[in-house]
């Protein structure tokens, strides 16, 4: 079942341009290169492929989730842009070459990210299912904006900002991270017609992932390097950011990893083989190195 993510992915990356192709989004040269630069950078694709996955859980059509796939990849890359900015986090390199403001410059790249968070929605309300279901089209897409903004990505973004040493490292992580990956699985069981209780499951499920993601991600801070993450190591500890070895220790942050691999897993217990491409997603993230 690893080829069926590695397939997912693909198709992600095949269709991630299309959406916004001059037939589809007229938009100026340079505006149109940032927001191309920033999208075809690489990534492991792990928020549209949880929601291609957890749609094909429920038995959903994979064709017709595409392009709300694609419109959370968007935002997650909008997020990133402008989190690299030197207000937020101050990055020179993602996915080892330079961040977009620092290859088009800061006002172009905040256009980009913008122009990235609106055209998703613009994508998910022109598709296919929008006009053939709006009510679920509806639901997932507020599902979306509420982990998006102010409750969400945005709500954590802002506390990491203000964090203290006093502060909690799991709220921010479930915020700015595991909230987006939440929604992406909840989204592909809404659109592809689950049942509530299946919906939830797999929520739960993309909520253990995303919290799991992001706390790989501080362990790999502290123990990974340039070459694996595309991205300078040990800044956050440098910042005096929060981080969850910073504030719990590794040993703690790897026994955290543990449960949550646990948790993640016991979501999908009433599932069977439907849903092993989420499992494997599971193991990989747990496993990873960048």
């Amino acid at each position: 079942m690893a080829s069926e993510v590695a397939r997912r992915r693909r198709l992600v990356d095949e269709n991630l341009l299309g959406f916004l192709s001059p037939g589809r989004c007229a938009m100026p040269a340079r505006l149109r290169e940032a927001m191309e630069y920033s999208l075809t950078a690489g990534g492991k694709r792990i928020r549209p492929v949880m929601l291609l996955s957890a749609g094909a859980a429920v038995w959903g059509d994979e064709a017709a989730l595409l392009p709300f796939a694609c419109a959370v990849e968007y935002i997650h890359t909008y997020s990133l842009i402008h989190d690299d900015l030197p207000a937020m986090d101050d990055d020179d390199f993602r996915r080892g070459r330079p961040t977009c403001h620092k290859t088009f410059g800061e006002g172009v790249a905040i256009l980009a990210g913008d122009a990235l968070l609106t055209e998703a929605f613009r994508v998910m309300g022109e598709s296919d299912l929008a006009v053939r279901d709006p009510g679920r089209a509806v639901r997932a897409i507020a599902l979306l904006a509420r982990a998006a903004g102010a409750e969400g990505m945005v709500g954590g973004q802002d506390l990491d900002l203000a964090a203290s040493p006093g502060g909690s490292v799991e709220e921010i992580h479930r915020r700015k991270t595991a909230a987006l990956i939440e929604a992406s699985a909840g989204m592909g069981a809404i659109l592809g017609r689950g049942p509530d209780d299946r919906i939830a499951a797999l929520r739960r499920c993309g909520a253990a992932v995303g919290l799991l993601f992001q706390i790989t991600d501080d362990i790999l801070d502290e123990a990974g390097s340039f070459e694996e993450m595309g991205k300078a190591v040990a800044k956050d500890r440098e910042r005096g950011k929060l981080t969850y070895p910073g504030q719990f220790g590794m040993a703690a942050a790897t026994a955290r990893v543990e449960a949550l691999v646990g948790e993640a897993h016991a979501a999908l217990a009433a599932f069977g083989d439907e849903a092993e491409p989420l499992r494997e997603i599971i193991r990989m993230v747990a496993a990873r190195r960048s």
